[in-house]
C-alpha cells in the first residue's frame, strides 16, 4: 500500500519550510499538504477533491497539474512522471487504487499511454523550471524533490537564486498570498 501518512518529522520539515513553496506527495503522487507559499505559487490544492488531487491525473487529464511551465519543462515533467509512476507500482504492486489510477490514465491520456509504453523507470528528478503563470509574472526556480525515509512521501521545495528578481518575486507571492493581483483603476 503506498504510504498516505506524514510522520511528525515530516510535518515539522513542513512547518518549518514557510519562506519556500513546498508540497508532500505520495509515490503515486497525490498531494497531502502543502503551505500557504505552494498555494500562491501553483493554485490551491483543497480545491481539489478525489482523483483531482492526483498530479499526474491532473497532468495527463487536463493538461494541467497547476502550474504552467516553460516548454522544455512540460516535456522532461511529463516523462518524468511518468517514469516514477512507474516506479511506484514497482514497489506497491499489491496496491489497488494505483493499478487503478494508472489503468485509467492509460485509458483516457493517449500521452500517458504513450511514455508508459516506453517501460522507463526513474525517480523524479530535481530541475530548474520557470513558472510562467503567476500573478506577479514569470518566476524561474529551482526544484528539489525529496524523499522521507521510510515513509516513501515525496517533499517538493521550490527555491529562487537568493537575491535574484525571481527570489524578489516569490517574496511578493508570500506577502500576497491567495489575493488577486490587479491593476488599480482611477
Amino acid at each position: 500500500m503506498v504510504p498516505q501518512h506524514i510522520g511528525p518529522g515530516v510535518q515539522r520539515i513542513i512547518d518549518r519550510l514557510s519562506d519556500v513553496p513546498m508540497a508532500v506527495f505520495t509515490a503515486a503522487h497525490d498531494i497531502l499538504d502543502w503551505n500557504p507559499l505552494w498555494a500562491a505559487l501553483n493554485g490551491d490544492p483543497s480545491r481539489y477533491i478525489g482523483i483531482e488531487r492526483n498530479l499526474v491525473w491532473r497532468h495527463f487529464t487536463s493538461g494541467h497539474a497547476g502550474t504552467d511551465f516553460d516548454e522544455q519543462h512540460e516535456e522532461d515533467f511529463a516523462r518524468d512522471l511518468a517514469a516514477d509512476l512507474r516506479a511506484a507500482v514497482g514497489r506497491y504492486p499489491q496496491d489497488k487504487a494505483l493499478g487503478q489510477l494508472v489503468s485509467r490514465l492509460r485509458a483516457e491520456s493517449p500521452e500517458f499511454e504513450r511514455r508508459w509504453g516506453h517501460a522507463r523507470v526513474a525517480e523524479h528528478r530535481s530541475s530548474r523550471k520557470t513558472v510562467t503563470n503567476t500573478p506577479v509574472g514569470p518566476i524561474t526556480i529551482d526544484c528539489d524533490v525529496l524523499t522521507a525515509p521510510g515513509s516513501d512521501l515525496r517533499i517538493v521545495v521550490y527555491t529562487a537564486v537568493p537575491g535574484s528578481t525571481d527570489e524578489a518575486k516569490l517574496d511578493l507571492l508570500r506577502v500576497t498570498g491567495l489575493q488577486t493581483l490587479s491593476p488599480t483603476t482611477p
